[in-house]
């Protein structure tokens, strides 16, 4: 199964890859909102992990565009972020994304478990 994640963060992009693909996925990388759309649009991907504060398209703008879009609105969105105001997660929540995850709070391998849970339902 194919993930898009799109992350700034080239070191924690590296780690999340690496296990995911060890977990037996394929992951594609996007480093700016702006490619994380048109990954999403040519790859049409199992899952796609996304961060909030990202360059040239913020998160929220991304996960707007691919819920308005025929082509990814059914595609899960679990978000990634640093953000974990209640704001900010009820946000995430009202503009379609299947999970809302605080990155401090969660280690490579939780990330990788959550991924499956979605992916299982």
């Amino acid at each position: 199964m194919h993930i898009l994640l799109v992350e700034d963060d080239q070191f924690l992009g590296n780690i999340l890859k690496t296990k995911l693909a060890n977990e037996g996925f394929e992951v594609t990388l996007a480093i700016d909102g702006e490619e994380g759309l048109t990954q999403a649009q040519k790859l049409k991907p199992a899952l796609i992990i996304l961060d909030i504060i990202l360059p040239k398209v913020d998160g929220f703008t991304v996960l707007t565009e691919l819920k308005k879009s025929p082509a990814t609105k059914a595609i899960p969105i679990m978000m990634l972020t640093n953000l974990g105001q209640d704001a900010d997660i009820a946000k995430g929540k009202a503009l379609g994304a299947t999970d809302y995850l605080v990155k401090a709070n969660l280690s490579a391998g939780d990330i990788a478990k959550k991924v499956k849970e979605i992916l299982r339902s």
